[in-house]
C-alpha cells in the first residue's frame, strides 16, 4: 500500500467502520429482509440432469391468485380481513385474504434465489445493486459455478415480474415496465463509504443537499436497485414470510414497482445498522432535522393506501 493510500485509510478508518455497520454486505442478509432464507444449494454439475419443475405459464400467478387457506407460521393467529390502512399498521401479521405462492413452486423460487445469490457473490454486492438481467444471464451462461438459468426458472422470473401486484395487495404503480431495463454507467455515481449508487440527474443533488443540511450523521443506506436486486430482495422476503406474497409486498415493493429504480433512496443514522430500517429511525435527530427542512418527503407515510408499511427512511425524489 502506498503512503497516500495508507494515509487515506488511516484518516477515514472510523468512517469505514461506521459505514460497514450501516449497510449489509450481501442481499441474503439485507436488513430489509432480516432473515436469511434457507436457500437450497444446487450442484452446478448436475443442473442439466435435475428434474424439471413445471411452473404455471407466464402472466398472473394462476392458482396463487385464486386464493389459498392461510398457513400458520407459529408467530400467532391469522387476522381477519381488514382495511389497507390496518394492514399497513400491522404489516408483519398474516391476514385471511393474503395470497401465498403455490406449494409446487417453493423449490423453484429457492432455485432462482440460489442462482441469483451466486451471481451476487461473483460480481460483488455493490455491482449487484445496478446489474441488469441480460448481464446476469451472461454471467450464468459462461461461469459454471453459477450455472445457466433453466427455461422454467426464467419463466418463473418473468411471471413474478409481470403479475399484477394488486392481485396480492400492493397498490403502488409500476415504474419499470421492462424486466431487462438497466441504468447506464454514465447515468449513475457510486457514493463513497456506502457501497451504493445514485442517479446523477435526479438523486445526487437531492442527497447532497440533504446531507449538507442534516450533517455527517446521516448516511445513504440504499440507492439504485435494479430489477435484479429488487427481484432478489422480494423473493427472499417472500421465503422469510412463509411464501406469503402479500406479507412480503407490505415490506418490499415487487420488482418493477420500486422507485429505487428511478430515483428514490434510503438514508439512516450512521452506525445504527438494521435499526435504520425500523420505525426507530423516526426517533432520531437526523429524521427530525429532515422533517424540519420542509422539502424532504417520505415515499410511504403512516397513512399511505398503497399497502406498504411506514418507511421513515425512504426518501421520495421523483
Amino acid at each position: 500500500m502506498g503512503l497516500a493510500a495508507a494515509t487515506f485509510t488511516g484518516s477515514n478508518g472510523y468512517l469505514w467502520y461506521l459505514a460497514q455497520k450501516t449497510f449489509s454486505p450481501e442481499t441474503s442478509a439485507d436488513p430489509l429482509i432480516r432473515h436469511d432464507p434457507s436457500i437450497i444449494i444446487i450442484d452446478p454439475a448436475q443442473d442439466s440432469e435435475r428434474p424439471v419443475i413445471v411452473a404455471a405459464s407466464s402472466g398472473d400467478l394462476a392458482n396463487v391468485t385464486a386464493g389459498h387457506s392461510p398457513r400458520s407460521t407459529g408467530q400467532g393467529a391469522v387476522s381477519p380481513v381488514v382495511s389497507v390502512a390496518d394492514k399497513v399498521r400491522n404489516f408483519e401479521n398474516e391476514f385471511s385474504d393474503d395470497v401465498y405462492l403455490d406449494t409446487a413452486e417453493h423449490i423453484l423460487m429457492l432455485s432462482v434465489l440460489t442462482r441469483l445469490k451466486r451471481v451476487e457473490q461473483t460480481i460483488g454486492h455493490g455491482n449487484y445493486n445496478v446489474v441488469g438481467f441480460d448481464e446476469v444471464l451472461k454471467h450464468a451462461r459462461y461461469q459454471s459455478h453459477i450455472g445457466r438459468f433453466s427455461a422454467t426458472e426464467l419463466d418463473f422470473i418473468d411471471k413474478i415480474f409481470n403479475t399484477a401486484a394488486r392481485d396480492y395487495g400492493f397498490y403502488g404503480e409500476k415504474v419499470t415496465t421492462e424486466l431487462t431495463a438497466k441504468i447506464k454507467t454514465h447515468e449513475r455515481i457510486k457514493i463513497p463509504y456506502t457501497g451504493h449508487y445514485l442517479l446523477k440527474d435526479t438523486s445526487l443533488a437531492h442527497y447532497e443537499k440533504l446531507k449538507k443540511a442534516v450533517g455527517r450523521g446521516v448516511i445513504l443506506t440504499s440507492g439504485i436497485r435494479s430489477n435484479v436486486k429488487q427481484m432478489h430482495l422480494f423473493l427472499a422476503k417472500a421465503v422469510a414470510s412463509n411464501y406469503n406474497l402479500s406479507k412480503a409486498s407490505r415490506s418490499l415493493a415487487p420488482p418493477g414497482h420500486s422507485f429505487h429504480g428511478v430515483g428514490d433512496y434510503d438514508v439512516g443514522k450512521m452506525g445504527w445498522g438494521v435499526a435504520n430500517f425500523t420505525q426507530r429511525f423516526e426517533t432520531t435527530d437526523e429524521f427530525k432535522r429532515m422533517q424540519d427542512l420542509g422539502y424532504i418527503q417520505i415515499r410511504y407515510t403512516k397513512d399511505n393506501r398503497l399497502g406498504v408499511r411506514f418507511e421513515p427512511w425512504h426518501i421520495k425524489v421523483v
